[in-house]
């Protein structure tokens, strides 16, 4: 049994929830809201040092940080991590761009329309935020313009990495109709078997949104 510290509202902890539904994995959910500092108590840190979600823990005490690190080592063994060495080194690749050129910029300003006061300072950053996740999001278009998917000729961990946060980018500001191929891709993951969707945003955070 694997248990999952997650937080639901987390694109980097729904990539977990998805492949292990989709793996048909037994698991434990554990919720904790790193939004209310549950990921900062003694407790915790203890286990993640680092303070956040995603975090796994087996049953034999070993734990595992790093949302794609997760991915990647459930997936080892399974169709959804390619067995060719260069597929798996291009779908590790999309992953490292999700870390570092999407995830920051798409998963930052939802976070600071959803869960930051309306009048945060920290709003004044959105507009350079979305012009870089717009740049992403352009990097995603042209690569889906000629391919069905991220990790290779099949479905697969890098698309379930770039999906989190990819599909909820409407509600950081970022208009996807702009990117047909985007949204098709969108899609095609909805369609995968198994697949679950991110839980809808608590009212408060809603209504947050509403009023960005």
């Amino acid at each position: 049994m694997i248990i999952v510290y997650g937080f639901s509202a987390s694109g980097n902890c729904h990539k977990l929830r998805l492949l292990l539904e989709q793996l048909g994995r037994e698991y434990r959910w554990v919720e904790v809201d790193s939004s209310r500092g549950e990921t900062r108590t003694l407790d915790f840190l203890a286990k993640n040092p680092n303070g956040r979600v995603p975090l796994i823990e087996l049953e034999d005490g070993r734990v595992m940080a790093e949302s794609n690190a997760i991915l990647f080592w459930l997936a080892e063994g399974t169709p959804y991590l390619p067995e060719d060495s260069w597929q798996r080194a291009q779908a590790l690749s999309w992953m490292f761009f999700e870390q570092y050129s999407h995830e920051p910029y798409v998963a930052v300003a939802r976070f600071i329309r959803g869960w930051t006061p309306l009048d945060s300072p920290r709003r004044g950053n959105l507009p350079e935020l979305q012009q870089r996740g717009h740049q992403a999001l352009a990097v995603m278009e042209r690569h889906l313009s000629a391919a069905a998917w991220f990790s290779g000729p099949d479905y697969g961990i890098a698309d379930i990495a770039l999906f989190g946060y990819t599909d909820v980018a409407g509600e950081g500001g970022f208009d996807l109709s702009a990117y047909p191929a985007v949204r098709d891709w969108l899609a095609r993951v909805r369609a995968t078997p198994g697949f679950i969707a991110m839980p809808a945003p608590s009212a408060d955070v809603a209504a947050r949104f509403a009023q960005s």
